[in-house]
């Protein structure tokens, strides 16, 4: 007939268990499989017999010893009967919510597989795997497909979300030996001193000099010519080649170019210096009318240019009517990195 009245409720209960053993007429010492607290946490039974807690006792948890050897059996005639363990696998009803105030663990937890994994033995937590691995001392691994991501997030709109790093016993605020280091591809990408220093060790950035003296340099028509730079300081990255810079992300960049001329005609209607990108151009020009050729001249200037990736900029200098003389020293440089 149908079931009436209240359907009976799941128990939150220990897993029964059981241990099986032969005598041989001699032992008197077995190893149980659960730790157990006392000498009535189990029942124990030879041959049939329940055996009063007299005939044996429980040392160090796990070990059984008869004050009589059991009788021997070439079968399993040992019975041990789990009724209480100190350590047991505890079955919650999967229907049921788990609620408690405090919860101790003393080795490893695991959350659905591998959602959650805390390592007890490294102090070492996983997210995504059960495999965490970072840097010595401890620490988070997440892994996830599609990219992994930390956000902290005030839900308050009272912009107090932070991420604070602390050494113990220091204050952070006047020792200079703590840097936050941000790393990509094992790189670090940036680092904050101490003392609050930013360096990024990454960013695109170069210097460049002519390795000789590029002589006579320009057409009278005003045509703006390559200055060659061949010779580098610094390449940050590797963009560098050929006399240009190729901007590897877009992005603002500083750029800054310093032209040591000699032998300048002052009857030229005007020299100028160009920082030529691909999208536009910027220059400084000067009417060298000065009199009498000048033997050393200067052109040096900087901006802030906007380059899209795989722009390229390079040196140009052009001079309009007059003795094509000017000769470029190879004290003059070009230099960039990117802004942001």
């Amino acid at each position: 007939m149908p079931y009436l009245g209240n359907e009976a409720a799941e128990k939150f209960v220990s897993k029964p268990a059981v241990d099986h053993f032969s005598g041989d007429g001699s032992t008197t010492v077995f190893t149980l499989s659960f730790p157990v607290a006392s000498d009535q946490d189990i029942l124990v039974s030879v041959d049939g017999v329940i055996q009063d807690t007299a005939a044996y006792a429980v040392s160090n948890s796990t070990t059984l010893t008869f004050t009589a050897a059991p009788s021997s059996n070439s079968g399993n005639n040992i019975f041990v009967n789990y009724l209480a363990r100190v350590s047991a696998t505890i079955a919650h009803p999967s229907t049921s919510a788990l609620t408690a105030t405090t919860g101790t663990f003393t080795d490893d937890v695991t959350v659905a597989t591998n959602k959650l994994f805390v390592d007890a033995s490294t102090d070492l937590i996983g997210m995504g795997t059960t495999s965490p691995a970072t840097a010595t001392g401890g620490g988070i691994d997440i892994h996830r497909g599609g990219g992994s991501s930390v956000r902290i997030d005030d839900t308050t709109n009272s912009v107090t979300g932070e991420l604070q790093v602390y050494s113990a016993g220091l204050n952070l605020a006047t020792v200079t030996d703590h840097p936050l280091l941000l790393s990509t591809n094992n790189t670090t990408a940036m680092n904050i001193t101490g003392d609050g220093e930013i360096t990024t060790p990454l960013q695109p950035a170069f210097l460049v000099k002519p390795a000789g003296i590029q002589s006579n340099i320009g057409i009278n028509d005003g045509t703006a010519v390559v200055v060659t730079f061949d010779s580098e300081v610094y390449d940050i990255g590797g963009n560098f080649a050929s006399n240009a810079f190729t901007a590897p992300v877009t992005g603002k960049y500083f750029l800054s170019l310093n032209l040591y001329l000699q032998s300048v005609d002052s009857a030229a209607n005007f020299i100028a210096a160009y920082i030529y990108t691909s999208n536009r151009y910027y220059l400084y020009i000067v009417d060298p009318d000065f009199g009498q050729d000048a033997a050393y001249w200067t052109l040096g200037f900087s901006v802030v240019a906007d380059m899209d990736a795989n722009d390229t900029v390079n040196a140009r200098f052009a001079q309009y009517t007059g003795t094509i003389q000017a000769d470029v020293n190879t004290d003059s440089t070009f230099s960039g990195f990117l802004v942001g």
